[in-house]
C-alpha cells in the first residue's frame, strides 16, 4: 500500500510573522514529496491581532489557497484551513463556520497572557509551573469540548520552554485527552518543537503513548513560518509514531476525515 506524506500546519506572512509566498512553501513541499499540503493560517480575532490575518484578509487568503490548489493539482493536494485560538470571548463565527478543509485547535493563551511567546517568558516567574500546566491541560479540555475544531494544534506546547511540571504530566493531561476521544478529535505531532528550547516533538512520547492507548488518530505538521521549514522533523514524527504504533493518519476534506498509510 501506497504510504502518503502529510503535512497540515503551515503558515503564510499573512499572519505577520512568517516569511515567503505560498508558491515558495508548496515548491518547498513538492520537492521534498509531500503528497498533501495544508496551509493553516493563524485566524483573526479581536486580541492579539499583530500575530495573525485580519477578517479583512480572509478571502483573499482563502483566495490564495484555492488558487494555488488549483495551479499545483497535478503535482500535490493542497488544503486549506485554519488555525485557531482557543480563548473564550474572543471566538468568531466567520472563523468557526469557514468553508475550509479543517480547523485546528491550539491554546496559545492562559488568561490572556501568551506562554510561548518570547516576548512574554517573564511570566513564567511569577507563576507556579505546575499551576499553569493544569491551567493549559484545563483549557484544551475545554476546547475538546467545544465541538468546533477538527485537530489539536501541538498538545503540550505548554512545555516549550523546558518549565516542567513536578507532576506527572500523563494525569494533568488525562481529563484532556479524554475529551478528545470523545469529541472525536485528532492529534497533530508537531514537530516545530524541535526548533524550540524544549527541543522536543509536540507531544511527548509518553501522551502520545496514552493517546494511542485511547485510539485517537494522528496527523503530522511542521508549522512552518518559512519555506525552509516545510516537511521539518517529519522523519523524526513519522518514527515517533511508529514507535508507539501507529500506522496510518488523517487528512482531510471539506471538514471530513480520511484515513492514509504513512
Amino acid at each position: 500500500m501506497k504510504t502518503t506524506r502529510i503535512d497540515l500546519h503551515n503558515h503564510t506572512t499573512r499572519c505577520n510573522h512568517a516569511e515567503g509566498t505560498v508558491d515558495e512553501y508548496i515548491q518547498k513541499a513538492i520537492a521534498l514529496g509531500i503528497d498533501i499540503y495544508g496551509f493553516s493560517e493563524h485566524a483573526p480575532m479581536d486580541f492579539d491581532e499583530g500575530y495573525r490575518l485580519s477578517f479583512e484578509e480572509m478571502t483573499d487568503y482563502e483566495n490564495d489557497i484555492l488558487t494555488a490548489k488549483e495551479k499545483y493539482k497535478d503535482d500535490i493536494e493542497i488544503l486549506l484551513g485554519y488555525e485557531v485560538d482557543w480563548l473564550p470571548g474572543h471566538m468568531d463565527e466567520r472563523v468557526l463556520g469557514a468553508n475550509v478543509d479543517y480547523l485546528i485547535g491550539s491554546v496559545h493563551f492562559i488568561d490572556k497572557w501568551s506562554f510561548d511567546n518570547p516576548e512574554f517568558i517573564g511570566g513564567w516567574k511569577a507563576r507556579d509551573i505546575d499551576e499553569i500546566w493544569q491551567a493549559y491541560f484545563e483549557a484544551t479540555e475545554a476546547m475538546a469540548k467545544s465541538g468546533y475544531f477538527d485537530i489539536v494544534g501541538h498538545l503540550d506546547l505548554i512545555k516549550v520552554f523546558k518549565y516542567l511540571p513536578k507532576q506527572d504530566v500523563r494525569l494533568l493531561a488525562k481529563a484532556s485527552l479524554n475529551a478528545i476521544k470523545k469529541n472525536g478529535m485528532v492529534l497533530e505531532l508537531n514537530a516545530a518543537g524541535l526548533r524550540k528550547p524544549v527541543g522536543e516533538i509536540y507531544p511527548s512520547k509518553a501522551l502520545l503513548e496514552e493517546a494511542y492507548a485511547l485510539d485517537i488518530p494522528v496527523t503530522f505538521g511542521s508549522d512552518a513560518h518559512s519555506p525552509e521549514q516545510v516537511g521539518f522533523g517529519y522523519e523524526e514524527a513519522v518514527a515517533l509514531a511508529k514507535e508507539v504504533g501507529y500506522s496510518r493518519a488523517v487528512t482531510f476534506k471539506g471538514r471530513d476525515r480520511e484515513m492514509v498509510k504513512f
